[in-house]
């Protein structure tokens, strides 16, 4: 089975945004503002065959997360 792909857009110690694939040392893009992140780590997320995105705030708490593709567990109800 695929692993699912984890993107996080958080805020940097500079005060930029950064979109930034779970394990990776290095930021995938960085941009001036939040709402340019989030539109890039979409795009990318949505890239993939399993994925998601997880949106943080600017203190470093989970906003949102948004899961694409397959997904092999689907919620119940």
């Amino acid at each position: 089975m695929a692993r699912r792909s984890s993107y996080h857009v958080t805020k940097r110690s500079d005060g930029n945004w950064q979109v930034k694939k779970s394990g990776a040392s290095r930021a995938t893009s960085v941009h001036t503002t939040k709402k340019a992140a989030v539109d890039v780590g979409r795009k990318t997320a949505k890239h993939q065959d399993q994925s998601q995105l997880v949106i943080h705030k600017g203190d470093g708490r989970i906003q949102t997360e948004h899961t694409y593709g397959d997904d092999p567990h689907p919620p119940k109800g």
